[in-house]
């Protein structure tokens, strides 16, 4: 027969059941838009990911005190400054380019009109906001002249401009305000980072050797200052490795290391951290595609139903159609096209029912990316095939093999 016919056949089968088979369509349209809304909401958390991390450049490592794995070692030795100038050497470490360092305190600020909160004060290094890659909004930043003076200036993340002052979008460039009792003057405002990862826009910075010698007496017995964390920017990316080396060998000799696991340190890339939520969103991706691969083997398992029970309905027809002549393999593409039609009008739907998700989604959260790609069409388009021919073959071979005599007698 006609393939033409058999899906004229089929088109009007499927209309004279209107409500059974917009129901069917309905749960496929469902299963499909759910594929590709978890799947672009999956992408966007990892794009997401990528941008927070990618802005702070792949050649960055960070290196922070941390608790031993041996049993044999238990004190932790202090990151101090001495290091931080030490790695700085190119005699030393040759594949470093630059050091910057931050030494972190909790403290009472106070800022206008009684408004005062506990926030994070970060002394750090005048090279600190370009090593970071955080651009001012507002002011100017700390200088070598502020850190050289111990100077009592501060900047200000935007959370904290907002907890001190009552709004955000305020200047306070040139404002008082007390860190833990002691006068500071505000020079500027740190551009917002919006960062899930970290505090940063609710921090005051403050120069390091202010935070070492007036906010508290962090002075170590060899002379330095102690230091929560030492930021290493390398000569190029290609140099990361080497620059680790170099820095563990120098790290171990001065903190007396002998065996492995007696490291009170931890060297972390940005790169390194950026491939791990990667992998975590990743993994999100796939499970949400799980979750929504259940909504379709659902929807699959209703096209069998409605088809088996269109079989039944139309036995008799069966039995006519294949008393006149028609072959089996006329029954079985005839069946299977109505399933296909189904699954793939279902797809359709499901397509422009994802589509507008996103764009809810992107509405609603402008910094998540949510885009629907033509891989992701192109999948749903087969899986809901896939589901048509899989779930709709059982129905049909059970149609194509009647036979004539039975089916005409069938009540």
């Amino acid at each position: 027969m006609n393939p033409l016919e058999l899906l004229r056949i089929s088109i009007d089968s499927l209309i004279t059941n209107r409500l059974r088979s917009f129901l069917t369509i309905l749960g496929m349209t469902i299963g499909v838009g759910a594929v590709i809304a978890l799947v672009s909401l999956g992408r966007g958390v990892e794009a997401y990911v990528a941008q927070e991390f990618g802005a702070l450049g792949s050649n960055l490592l960070t290196i922070n005190s941390s608790r031993p794995s041996s049993p044999t070692r238990t004190r932790i030795e202090p990151l101090t400054t001495i290091e931080a100038i030490d790695l700085a050497n190119p005699s030393i470490a040759p594949s470093v380019a630059r050091i910057g360092a931050e030494f972190r305190l909790l403290g009472l600020i106070e800022g206008t009109a009684g408004r005062a909160a506990n926030l994070t004060v970060r002394g750090v290094t005048d090279n600190f906001a370009e090593i970071q890659a955080w651009a001012l909004r507002e002011g100017s930043f700390i200088t070598a002249l502020d850190v050289r003076e111990a100077a009592r200036v501060a900047v200000l993340g935007v959370d904290a401009v907002e907890r001190l002052f009552g709004d955000k979008n305020l200047d306070p460039t040139g404002e008082e305000i007390r860190v833990s009792g002691r006068a500071f003057t505000v020079i500027g405002v740190m551009s917002e980072l919006d960062a899930a990862f970290s505090d940063d826009d609710e921090s005051v910075l403050v120069p390091i050797s202010t935070a070492h010698t007036r906010l508290d007496n962090a002075r170590t017995r060899d002379g330095g200052y102690r230091l929560s964390r030492i930021y290493v920017q390398t000569v190029s990316e290609e140099s990361i490795e080497s620059a680790r080396r170099e820095m563990v060998a120098y790290l171990n000799q001065a903190h007396n290391i002998i065996f492995s696991g007696e490291e009170d340190y931890t060297i972390a890339n940005q790169g390194d951290l950026l491939n791990f939520f990667r992998l975590l969103t990743g993994i999100l991706t796939i499970f949400l595609s799980l979750i929504a691969g259940i909504s379709l083997l659902v929807a699959g398992i209703g096209v069998m139903n409605i088809m088996l029970v269109s079989v039944t309905e139309r036995t008799r027809e069966i039995g006519l159609r294949k008393a006149v002549g028609a072959r089996y393999r006329d029954i079985l593409t005839q069946f299977l096209i109505e399933a296909l039609v189904l699954t793939l009008v279902g797809g359709v739907f499901g397509v422009l029912i994802g589509f507008g998700a996103a764009q809810i989604g992107r509405t609603l959260v402008p910094d998540l990316t949510l885009e629907i790609t033509l891989d992701v069409i192109l999948l749903a388009t087969l899986v809901s095939s896939t589901v048509g021919i899989v779930f709709g073959l059982y129905p049909a071979n059970r149609a194509a093999r009647m036979k004539p005599i039975d089916a005409l007698r069938f009540e």
